[in-house]
């Protein structure tokens, strides 16, 4: 499981990196004084990659199973395509939690959620 984890905040650190610098539309930065997690200041976009990357892999590895069993006939009945829906949803939800990361629009997350799931499969597949 702790392999699984790791494997879930690199993949999604790198693919929300990947999709900052490759799609339109997206972006994260530094709000000075106010960038903090847990009482610790972030000063350099490369930590909040880190933290969200942790938070987004989190999410995947503990409540996206949650949500795929409970939209199982939804998830039948669409051909597996609602869980592009879940995939989506758990990207939104860490650009609401975030405001460092802007996700601008509909096809922006859409391609987000892409890359993100990209990275995933290349991880799963080359581990």
């Amino acid at each position: 499981m702790f392999n699984k984890l790791i494997s879930q905040i690199i993949a999604s650190a790198l693919g929300i990196f990947l999709a900052v610098h490759f799609v339109s539309g997206v972006s994260l930065s530094i709000v000075p004084g106010q960038s903090e997690i847990f009482g610790i200041s972030i000063t350099e976009t490369w930590q909040m990659f880190i933290v969200v990357g942790l938070i987004l892999g989190l999410l995947n590895l503990f409540v996206k199973p949650i949500l795929g069993l409970i939209t199982l006939p939804l998830k039948i009945l669409t051909l597996g395509f609602f869980s592009l829906v879940i995939n989506m949803a758990m990207i939104w939800i860490v650009d609401i939690v975030f405001l460092e990361l802007v996700i601008n629009g509909l096809t922006s997350l859409f391609w987000t959620t892409m890359v993100v799931w990209g990275i995933n499969l290349f991880m799963k597949t080359y581990k």
